[in-house]
C-alpha cells in the first residue's frame, strides 16, 4: 500500500434539518485495501457511503481521491473519479433482463466509442456478462428473464457482478452477502478478497457478520452516532473488542 490513500474523507459532516447524521467523520481507504466500515443500524454508515458516491452530497468536511480534494455531488461524478457501489436496495430495475441491468449506462456498442450513434452491442454484452457471473458461480434459471422474478440471492449476485465490471478505482458494497445462500456468499467473498491483486480496486465493505469481515478485510473502522469511535485490524482476538466498540461498551479498567 502507498502512503497516499486512494480514498480519504476529512472532517465529513452531513445534516438532514435537525438531525446531523455524519459529525466530522474521516477515514482512509489505500490502494489495494478492503476496509470494513462497521457500527448499529443508525450510526451513519450508509450515510456516508452515499455521501462518498454523491447520492448525498457533503454539507463539511471534503473527499480527496489520491490526496487531491474533489467535489462529488452526484453518482456520475462518483463514478467519472472510478467508484461504484452496491446498495441494500440493489437498485435494479425489475422489469429489465439481466444483460440490460448489467450494462444500464455503460452500453457497449458498434463501432465502439459511439455510444448514442452506434448500435447496441447486445452479443458483446451477453458474452461479457456470462464471464462475469460464471466467475460468481450464479446459476441463473433464463438469460431472457426479467431481474423482478429471481431470488434475492441472484439479484444481489448480478448487482455486485455490475458494480465489479465497472468500478476501476473504488468499491463500495452494503452487506453484499445478506440475501445469498452459503456458496454465492462464498464466492462473492472470495470475489471481494481478489479484488485488490486481480483488479487494482479498494473495497469498502458494510458488514455486520464479523466473521466475514475476519475473512477478507485489511482494517476495520467503526462508526457510532455519526462519528468514528475506533479502528482496529480484524482478527479472531480482536473480534471481541470491535464488536464493544460497536454497542458502546467500555473496555475493563475504563
Amino acid at each position: 500500500m502507498t502512503d497516499v490513500p486512494v480514498l480519504e474523507v476529512q472532517g465529513a459532516v452531513k445534516r438532514f434539518g435537525a438531525v446531523t447524521a455524519l459529525n466530522g467523520v474521516d477515514l482512509k481507504l489505500h490502494r489495494r485495501e478492503v476496509v470494513g466500515l462497521l457500527g448499529d443500524n443508525g450510526a451513519g454508515k450508509s450515510t456516508l457511503i452515499k455521501s462518498i458516491t454523491g447520492v448525498h452530497p457533503l454539507d463539511g468536511g471534503q473527499l480527496l481521491i489520491d490526496g487531491k480534494p474533489v467535489a462529488i455531488r452526484t453518482p456520475t461524478e462518483a463514478r467519472e473519479h472510478g467508484i461504484e457501489a452496491v446498495y441494500q436496495d440493489l437498485a435494479l430495475f425489475d422489469n429489465l433482463d439481466i444483460v440490460t441491468n448489467l450494462y444500464i449506462g455503460n452500453e457497449l456498442t458498434k463501432p465502439r466509442g459511439l455510444r448514442g450513434f452506434g448500435w447496441l452491442d447486445r452479443k458483446a454484452m451477453r458474452k461479457d456478462a456470462e464471464e462475469r457471473l460464471d466467475k460468481l458461480q450464479v446459476h441463473l434459471p433464463s438469460w431472457n428473464s426479467s431481474i423482478g422474478l429471481m431470488s434475492g440471492g441472484q439479484r444481489q449476485a448480478i448487482a455486485v457482478a455490475r458494480a465489479v465490471a465497472f468500478a476501476n478505482r473504488v468499491l463500495i458494497l452494503d452487506e453484499p452477502t445478506a440475501a445469498l445462500g452459503l456458496r454465492e456468499t462464498k464466492n462473492v467473498l472470495d470475489a471481494v478478497r481478489r479484488l485488490p491483486e486481480e483488479h487494482d480496486i479498494s473495497v469498502i465493505l458494510i458488514s455486520h457478520n464479523m466473521d466475514h469481515v475476519v475473512k477478507v478485510c485489511d482494517h476495520a473502522v467503526v462508526m457510532r452516532q455519526g462519528r468514528v469511535v475506533g479502528t482496529s485490524k480484524p482478527t479472531v482476538d480482536t473480534m471481541q473488542d470491535i464488536v464493544g466498540m460497536i454497542v458502546g461498551a467500555q473496555p475493563e479498567g475504563k
